[in-house]
């Protein structure tokens, strides 16, 4: 048995991604209204997209269940003591990686989310599931909040944020990144510069796609 499928994080993440399938950003008017090519040009703006998020900030904008596995368990097999997350939203993912961190002993979760009630959700989902104290959740805009304090070195990092952003925060914590730390960016197809960056090998990446939209890579060493 393990964090993640026992009592209380197991029926806690159960209805949490329950709550995420019925709640849809869709079905929002205000978004609603906005055509498809508008959409993913404010998805892939580096200047608008805290107002563009800022519309979504009563939806949870989960990881699947299959990613949230997967992150589970590339943070066991790492055997992951310090992760860095880009975008907690409702912290599925969070808690997540948190239990991986429990699974291998402890460690340190440094997530950032810049809409103060999604932090708030997040740090009172990480309480329920009796996984708070692994989780540092720091609130405001990533380029300011990942750009200092960070561990000496990162085993795992997830990109789930702004996606415009993905090299840009890349940028923040490569240095720390160890060799052989795993890098998941969610959604990576919406961050072209990011994913040119990771697969070339000269860069110090081995990359791949991962179940139609998950980029998983693993850092080799300095490029």
């Amino acid at each position: 048995m393990t964090t993640l499928t026992t009592t209380p994080l197991a029926p806690l993440l159960d209805r949490l991604f329950k709550e995420a399938d019925a709640n849809s950003p869709a079905a929002d008017p205000a978004l609603a209204g906005l055509s498809a090519t508008e959409r993913e040009r404010l998805m892939r703006s580096k200047t608008e997209y805290l107002d563009f998020y800022g519309r979504l900030k009563d939806y949870p904008l989960a990881v699947s269940r299959e990613t949230g596995t997967l992150l589970y368990m590339l943070a066991r097999t790492c055997r992951a003591r310090t992760i860095v997350e880009f975008g907690a939203s409702f912290g599925i993912s969070t808690l997540h990686l948190a239990a991986a961190l429990r699974d291998n002993g402890g460690g340190l979760l440094i997530t950032s989310e810049f809409e103060p009630s999604k932090a708030a959700r997040a740090r009172e989902n990480l309480a329920a599931g009796g996984l708070l104290d692994l989780v540092e959740v720091r609130e405001g805009d990533a380029l300011r909040t990942l750009g200092a304090d960070l561990p000496d070195t990162i085993d795992l990092l997830l990109l789930d944020g702004a996606k415009a952003l993905y090299s840009e925060i890349l940028d923040l914590v490569e240095s720390r990144l160890k060799p052989g730390a795993c890098i998941v960016a969610d959604d990576a197809d919406r961050s072209p510069d990011y994913l040119a960056r990771v697969r070339l090998p000269a860069n110090g990446y081995l990359s791949v796609p991962f179940g139609g939209d998950v980029e998983l890579s693993m850092r080799l060493g300095r490029a």
